[in-house]
């Protein structure tokens, strides 16, 4: 029986990214505020950092349930639901974030925001076929580009309105968004729903989609990590004014969000692993480096230079996953996005530790280096034992369905998307 392809749905895209830029922007809000919040409050460098992780944790722990529902009762349903909700944590935090506990409390319902990755990304991803998969999930995920937005237009905010006001503000963009993406998005006619919880809990048995986890660790982690965690670094090191440190922030972030279309391009043309074996080798080298803390202007190159290679990096990674797990890709990128932003949770953290701990960040950078080179020697040696990993891979039954009515190129695209 020949199954047909959808080709494409532009409104979708569209309201796709619309739905996971308005998100980050959420996502990482209380970071962007991260230096009023801090000061207001008196917080110690570890609560710092406690403080811009928890939105993190909260978000990449919700991205599993998420996308199992994204998969049984489609990623439009659960988009609405995840925007709407949305309004109470701004709400809170508007009114009553006058503690650290509140503000933690506010943090972990403010996390659902970057839940949105595991329904924006499978609501686009259903539309287009095997060999478009790299670009068009490079273009939705480029919606991390609302760390940009949140670290140019809160400071700002805060410093005219206070940090409060800024959070009830945020509800008019989210007003916005829902609106629109009630009225653009699409769920694809391929998408089976209803299918046995079964069907969709076989991905985990695959051992390929925990090493996506691994690798997405450094590059997502570092990503939204650095994203929330650099206004307070800038600050604390190198004693820019909140503004400036948004400023900075949002041009490594804005550089990161912008090559992510990239990296899924150049995966698409080069592999996965090529691509990955490069900008994990960039990444470690940029955090040893960092961990000297040069001055001011080399920090802010070497930081856009890493941003760069971790955006490039998601793009390259989620390049693949739609390509093995094609069915059940609402579960695959939850739980590779979860183990992702774990990284993005452990990061701050790290940093915030060091700091009190040593009284540095350089060890904590340190740290994040030999890590990014550990997982670079991982894949290079999966690559080189599996006989280019690709070998050892056996097409899923969605793949198999994928093969009629679909050219041979595509077929092995779709099959073998990780090859060397």
């Amino acid at each position: 029986m020949k199954v047909s392809t959808p080709t494409g749905h532009l409104p979708t895209l569209i309201a796709s990214f619309l739905h996971f830029d308005l998100s980050f922007m959420l996502w990482v809000l209380l970071g962007a505020l991260g230096i009023y919040i801090a000061e207001g409050l008196g917080l110690t460098p570890s609560e710092k950092g406690m403080m811009v992780a928890i939105p993190i944790l909260s978000g990449s722990l919700l991205r599993i349930p998420l996308g199992l529902l994204s998969d049984r009762i489609g990623a439009k349903r659960v988009g609405v639901g995840l925007l709407a909700f949305l309004f109470l944590p701004l709400t809170l935090g508007w009114q009553i974030g006058e503690s650290l506990p509140s503000l933690l409390l506010v943090g972990l319902m403010l996390g659902t925001a970057g839940a949105s990755f595991a329904v924006a990304l499978p609501l686009a991803s259903r539309w287009y076929p095997a060999e478009r998969q790299g670009l068009v999930m490079g273009i939705t995920a480029a919606g991390n580009s609302g760390t940009v937005l949140a670290n140019l237009i809160a400071p700002r905010l805060a410093d005219v309105v206070g940090w409060h006001n800024v959070l009830g503000m945020a509800m008019a963009p989210l007003a916005l968004v829902l609106l629109a993406f009630l009225l653009m998005a699409k769920d694809s006619p391929s998408h089976a729903k209803g299918q046995p919880l079964g069907h969709y809990l076989t991905a985990l048995k695959h051992r390929d989609l925990w090493i996506f986890c691994l690798f997405y660790s450094v590059t997502f982690g570092g990503y939204v990590g650095l994203s929330s965690f650099l206004p307070i670094f800038f600050r604390d090191q190198y004693k820019v004014d909140p503004v400036t440190a948004g400023y900075l922030t949002a041009l490594a972030a804005f550089v990161g969000s912008g090559l992510r279309p990239f990296g899924g391009y150049l995966a698409d043309r080069f592999t996965g692993v090529r691509v990955l074996s490069v900008l994990l080798l960039g990444i470690g080298g940029v955090y040893l480096a960092a961990s000297t803390l040069p001055p001011l202007p080399v920090m802010v190159g070497g930081l856009v230079l890493g941003m760069a290679c971790l955006g490039m990096g998601n793009g390259a990674v989620f390049q693949l996953v739609p390509q093995r797990f094609r069915q059940e890709i609402g579960v695959a990128t939850g739980v590779v996005g979860a183990l992702g932003g774990l990284g993005g949770f452990i990061l701050p953290n790290l940093l915030g530790g060091m700091r009190e701990s040593v009284g540095s960040f350089g060890p904590g950078f340190l740290v994040l280096g030999g890590l990014a080179l550990v997982a670079l020697v991982a894949l290079r040696l999966l690559a080189l034992i599996q006989e280019s990993w690709r070998l050892s891979w056996t097409p899923s039954p969605t793949m198999t369905v994928a093969k009629q009515g679909t050219s041979h190129a595509a077929v092995e695209v779709a099959e073998y998307g990780l090859g060397d």
